[in-house]
């Protein structure tokens, strides 16, 4: 029975040659193979696409940091009742970030974690575009200003965002399961 995805899974060796070998290397990596790399490889097109862009928007060392943007994944992600991308970037928050409560508390309300002025109002605008997208106005890119973020931060919120709503959907459709791995990674405080 397939427990990752209600569409199916082929197998690594059916797979073009350059999605097995990102997969392949995701995996030495990470010692297991993430649930979302199998269920998108479904569609390999779509696969390239997907991470393309996730990796434009996620891996950039320029701007907001590495942890700023798993931030925004676990927030938005929580407003759009994703379990998947909650429990995963939520293990990518805790190693990114080296705090390991403040993923669970960004998932449970932000509006409570333990985050600065700049963090809040990121994600202040990060849940407006998810959920009101159409009320973004000029105040809100005023409070973002005002903590140091520029046009290209900004741009990069809206994306992050997005992106994820489109992530978090399919994932929902999916029924995409978080690998078991992920309730551990970055537990322990370093």
């Amino acid at each position: 029975m397939n427990t990752v995805s209600r569409f199916p899974i082929p197998a690594l060796d059916d797979l073009p040659a350059d999605i097995r070998a990102r997969i392949v290397a995701v995996h030495e990596k990470a010692g297991f193979i993430p649930n979302v790399f199998l269920a998108w490889a479904h569609r390999p097109a779509e696969f390239r696409a997907f991470f393309a862009y996730h990796d434009a928007l996620l891996e950039k060392t320029e701007g907001l940091t590495k942890a700023e943007r798993e931030m925004i994944v676990v927030a938005t992600s929580t407003v759009n009742h994703c379990h998947y991308c909650v429990i995963a970037h939520g293990a990518i928050l805790r190693i990114r970030a080296k705090q390991p409560l403040l993923a669970d508390q960004i998932a449970v309300n932000y509006l409570n974690a333990d985050l600065t002025p700049r963090q809040r109002v990121m994600l202040d605008f990060a849940v407006k575009v998810a959920e009101r997208s159409h009320e973004v106005c000029d105040e809100d890119f005023a409070a973002l200003r005002h903590h140091g973020m520029s046009n290209e931060d900004i741009w990069d919120i809206g994306s992050i965002t997005a992106l994820f709503a489109l992530s978090n959907r399919m994932a929902n459709l999916m029924a995409l399961r978080p690998n078991d791995e992920f309730y551990t990674m970055g537990r322990a405080p370093n």
